[in-house]
Order: structure tokens, then C-alpha cells, then sequence
């Protein structure tokens, strides 16, 4: 089985794919556009979101296919996960783990070599859900400097080597997906929004607001990404996987950014009944 190589040809194919995308959007990337214009000519966060994982599925398509045929499996494996239906959910979660800090160069061929494929109907399929439930974790938890690459707390950044073209267009909608995050975020608290109102008051030190801002950003870009409009921050229950995963980021954002509020006016009324008491009557 013979599996087509456009490795020869990068340049067209990151121009072709380019060129899809900004067909499907109408427009080319306004530098100089308000951030209300953006948002008119960009749309949600879901759209940005399924351009950026569109771009970086062609941006490492090179990478991922010298990796799997690197990977230990034999030439007619390799060349079935590569035409395999589940190749696209397969490199997916490679970006997932490598943004989380799992070295997948050395993880893939160890999951290969734990167990055959004799019985596999879709090899793809099979080290899609191994990569899966062996990167369950963060690979840098508790390691200083090594957090995860999530665009707002959620989406995975493509890395590696890739076209130059390539990579400016992620970088482009990287920055329109936070563009957009932190422009909802004042609409939220400027309007008093319900899934915002519990979240106490913004810190006034400037790196704890900083903080605090930053998962206000992941929450505003999960709503937007699902298109959210419950009262509940979070709306209802996940349904997909990659839905599942993300929600849980939000919810560890909601849970950090409601606990800095709360510090934070719990502090205030200190400092009020303070005053109160220092001020009050002389005997």
C-alpha cells in the first residue's frame, strides 16, 4: 500500500492550504482593524479554533509521517496507520501530548514496542487511544518552566518545524482566538454577565490580576469555543473527548480565578472594617 509523500512539494501544499482557509473566511488578515472589526471578519473562537487545528494538521504533516514510519512499526503497518481513517485524531493527540510536555519522539516508539498489532483492525486507531491513556497526565507537572503550550488555556500549539507561511498563519490566529477571549471578557464584566458575576473582585496587585485575568480567559474562550450562553459558566456537560479535556481546563481556570476573588474581597472587608474600627468614637 503506497501512501502519498508531499514532502517534495511543502511550499504548495502550505500555499493550498492557506488559500482554503482564507476562501472559507472571505478575507485576508487585518492588521490594522479594530478589535470589533476582528471579531466581525473571524468569527468565534470555534472557527478560529477549527482553522488553527486545519493549519496544523498540514503544518506537521511531514513531521508526524517521519515519526510513525520511525516508530518501529514494520513498512506495511506504517503505511496502514498512514492511509487510516484515524490518522487525523492520531497526530491530534500527538499535538495534545507534546504541547503537555511529553517528549513524543521517545514516546511513540516505546508504545509500539509495549504491545504488536497482530489483531489490530486500524493501527491509527489503536496508538491514538495509547497515546491518549498514556499522556492522560502533564509531562512537566511540577517542573518549574515547563507548562503546558495551550493558546487561552485550552488549544495545543503546533510546534516543530514547519513552512514559514505556515507558522505565521497559526501565530496569527493564536493571537485572534486571545483577541477575542479578552474582548469578551470585558463584555462580560462590563455588562455584569451572570457566568462572571461569581467571581469575586479583580485582585489589585498587578500580578495577581494578571493571574486572575488569565483564567478569566480560558473560561470566556471555552463559552465561545461551545458556543456557551448558559447563566452556568461552564454550561452543560461535555460530550466529546477533546470537549471533556477542555472542560476540565476550564473548570480548574473557574475554580483558580474564583478563589483569587474571593481572597481578594475577603481582604477588602478587612481592610473596610479596619478603617471602621479606627475610626470610630473616642472614650
Amino acid at each position: 500500500m503506497r501512501v502519498v509523500d508531499h514532502g517534495d512539494n511543502e511550499e504548495a501544499t502550505a500555499r493550498s492550504v492557506l488559500f482554503g482557509v482564507l476562501q472559507h473566511v472571505g478575507a485576508e488578515l487585518s492588521t490594522h482593524g479594530t478589535i470589533t472589526a476582528e471579531q466581525d471578519a473571524w468569527g468565534s473562537i470555534a472557527q478560529l479554533a477549527a482553522e488553527y487545528e486545519t493549519l496544523a494538521a498540514s503544518a506537521q504533516h511531514d513531521r508526524w509521517t517521519t515519526l510513525i514510519r520511525s516508530s518501529g512499526l514494520t513498512d506495511d503497518e506504517a503505511d496502514d496507520a498512514l492511509a487510516s481513517p484515524a490518522l487525523g485524531a492520531l497526530t491530534a493527540e500527538l499535538r495534545r501530548a507534546e504541547a503537555n510536555q511529553h517528549d513524543v519522539a521517545a514516546l511513540l516508539p516505546r508504545l509500539v514496542k509495549a504491545r504488536g498489532f497482530r489483531d489490530a483492525d486500524d493501527i491509527a486507531a489503536v496508538l491514538h487511544y495509547r497515546v491518549a491513556r498514556a499522556t492522560a497526565r502533564p509531562g512537566g507537572a511540577g517542573r518549574a518552566g515547563r507548562a503546558p503550550r495551550l493558546i487561552a488555556g485550552l488549544i495545543p500549539e503546533a510546534v516543530g518545524a514547519m513552512n514559514d507561511e505556515m507558522r505565521q498563519a497559526l501565530v496569527e490566529r493564536q493571537r485572534l482566538i486571545e483577541t477575542r477571549a479578552n474582548a469578551l471578557i470585558d463584555t462580560a464584566l462590563g455588562d455584569g454577565q451572570s457566568w462572571a458575576a461569581g467571581l469575586g473582585a479583580p485582585p489589585k496587585d498587578v500580578r495577581a490580576a494578571a493571574t486572575w485575568r488569565q483564567y478569566l480567559l480560558t473560561v470566556a474562550a471555552y463559552r465561545d469555543r461551545y458556543g456557551i450562553v448558559d447563566q452556568a459558566p461552564l454550561g452543560a456537560p461535555a460530550e466529546d473527548d477533546t470537549q471533556k479535556i477542555e472542560a476540565a481546563r476550564a473548570r480548574v481556570a473557574l475554580d483558580r480565578a474564583r478563589d483569587l476573588g474571593r481572597r481578594e474581597q475577603r481582604g477588602q472587608e478587612r481592610v473596610q472594617r479596619t478603617g471602621s474600627q479606627r475610626g470610630g468614637p473616642s472614650l
